[in-house]
């Protein structure tokens, strides 16, 4: 993978994927492949399709259960680009790639494929200064972040369950926009197999070994509470996501045992339960102790430091993705409807989280997700026009 100071033009970018298909193709040549075999469906094909209009963009809550694959990419505009008529484009493409339209899949059903668009505090700001999305991120501790790698005017997430969607749609949507953005970085990213937390609720298994994004905004009540803007008219329905490479120290963390790494997250690492008892979607009590007065959920675990009634804000939802490039790590992706949602969580944690010191951050940005768009009403009018 590049790095963020040198990333490669857009026209590399789609030679890039040019060679790594035709890489495939010479791969799956051999004698053994040349026999006949019976046709084998397309994965994606059977997968329910996600629309693209709406209130909300897709990629937040729906699918309900995050698609197994990730492509992030942030990018700037042009300072003399407009940003009204990029997005309404963007939104056309979005909407021809996921209904299966648009010649640029190259013959690859879309399945559940959503791309979703958000913009930087910089375009926000121009638009209105006083508006949700319009502060940039602070800098927190343990961070190692290039220029390039923090902040950014744009942001394209693509997922889908189907690997080879994600580099195709990412090429499509690059040649739509042109010459009007430049790409700062980018980050794909897999989920693991997700695991039961509660009715209709899953979470994946983290590169640690636990169980990530349990709790959250999970009702259409809690998410209306915590997750939705709900004004000014030009941002309601969006939310605010804040996006946070992380490596991860695997080999130190691995060498603890496993009763001082659920210590460090304050569960039990098979089941997602907190350690002072109950079910995996069971809140923690942070008072419980034992018979000698020790806190059965550690003063620095995580989730003690995490917590959202300790810290007196909403909750995040969270959807983030392991990655394995640039380093093993964690692409954090979570989306509320108050910055301070994150950073009060995270000043929090800085002052003293046994996770933290596992964790070095390479990339950091926030991102006003604009609300749903339809033909009536291109992505991005509401705001820009």
């Amino acid at each position: 993978m590049m790095s963020a100071d040198h990333h490669p033009s857009r026209r590399a970018l789609l030679g890039a994927t040019g060679v790594t298909v035709a890489a495939g193709l010479i791969a799956g040549c051999s004698s053994e492949s040349a026999q006949p075999r019976p046709p084998v469906p397309a994965a994606s094909a059977t997968r329910t399709r996600v629309p693209a209009t709406g209130r909300h963009q897709a990629g937040v809550t729906l699918p309900r259960s995050a698609q197994r694959n990730l492509l992030a990419v942030v990018a700037d505009l042009g300072t003399a680009v407009a940003p009204g008529p990029l997005l309404a484009e963007l939104g056309e493409a979005i909407s021809a790639l996921t209904a299966g339209s648009d010649p640029r899949l190259l013959g690859l059903p879309p399945g559940d494929l959503t791309v979703t668009v958000g913009v930087g505090p910089r375009l926000v700001r121009s638009a209105d200064a006083a508006l949700p999305g319009a502060a940039d991120l602070p800098r927190f501790s343990r961070e190692r972040i290039g220029s390039r790698a923090r902040g950014g005017d744009l942001l394209i997430q693509i997922c889908a369950d189907d690997a080879l969607l994600v580099p195709v749609v990412a090429a499509a949507l690059l040649d739509r926009a042109g010459d009007r953005v430049r790409e700062r970085w980018r980050q794909t990213g897999r989920r693991g197999t997700d695991v039961p937390v509660a009715e209709g609720v899953t979470a994946p298994r983290n590169l640690l070994g636990f169980i990530d994004g349990i709790v959250g905004p999970h009702t259409a009540a809690e998410q209306e509470r915590d997750l939705w803007l709900a004004g000014p008219p030009a941002v309601a329905g969006g939310t605010l996501a804040v996006l946070r490479r992380m490596e991860l120290d695997l080999t130190r963390f691995a060498a603890l045992s496993v009763a001082e790494q659920e210590a460090v997250f304050g569960r039990r690492r098979d089941s997602g339960v907190p350690l002072s008892g109950g079910t995996v979607a069971s809140g923690p009590e942070l008072g419980a102790k034992t018979p000698d007065g020790r806190y059965l959920v550690p003063v620095d675990a995580h989730v003690r430091r995490a917590n959202p009634t300790v810290v007196g804000v909403g909750h995040m939802l969270r959807r983030s993705y392991s990655t394995d490039e640039p380093a093993p790590g964690l692409l954090f992706i979570s989306f509320q409807n108050d910055l301070r949602t994150f950073t009060a969580t995270l000043s929090r944690m800085d002052a003293s989280d046994a996770l933290l010191p596992f964790t070095t951050t390479t990339a950091s940005a926030t991102f006003l997700i604009l609300p749903g768009f339809d033909p009536q009403h291109p992505l991005g009018s509401d705001l820009f026009g």
